[in-house]
């Protein structure tokens, strides 16, 4: 299960997005925004964010104008390890050295061909584990210490 959320900025590529989802047969649950009215990307990144944490969804994708916001607000909870990501190479290192959970996506830089690209890679990518590990782990032991 994935959750998909963003604000306005995102919200074109996040419903292209859910029909790439659909054709694959891969399960997501909306949180949101559901038009490009304005709003606030944290509103929707809180929600994918625990929906990620709790662990009620797998991983997370989150989309905003540039991704930036999005990430920065999903790395304040503990366990969520995100990252704006706008090409596939980057996509593969997202999950391969960092075991990224979430990814979030620049809404107005990428169409959804590029997004498309983007997504396979990082949902198809595995977690190489060795030498990553131990700092997915050092990342893991300050979030412990940092964030009661």
């Amino acid at each position: 299960m994935i959750a998909i959320g963003c604000d306005h900025g995102g919200y074109k590529l996040k419903e292209e997005i859910k029909k790439y989802l659909e054709e694959q047969g891969i399960e997501y649950k909306d949180f949101g925004t559901y038009s490009e009215e304005r709003t606030d990307y944290p509103l929707y990144g809180e929600q994918v964010a625990r929906a990620v944490q709790s662990k009620d969804c797998e991983k997370g994708i989150l989309i905003c104008g540039t991704g930036f916001g999005m990430s920065i607000f999903a790395n304040k909870f503990k366990g969520i390890r995100c990252a704006s990501c706008w090409n596939e190479e980057v996509a593969k290192l997202l999950k391969a050295h960092n075991d990224a959970n979430i990814i979030a996506l620049p809404g107005r830089f990428i169409n959804i061909s590029e997004a498309v690209v983007i997504l396979r890679a990082w949902l198809g990518t595995e977690f190489m584990g060795g030498r990553h590990k131990e700092r997915v782990q050092m990342i893991t032991d300050i979030e412990n210490k940092n964030m009661k």
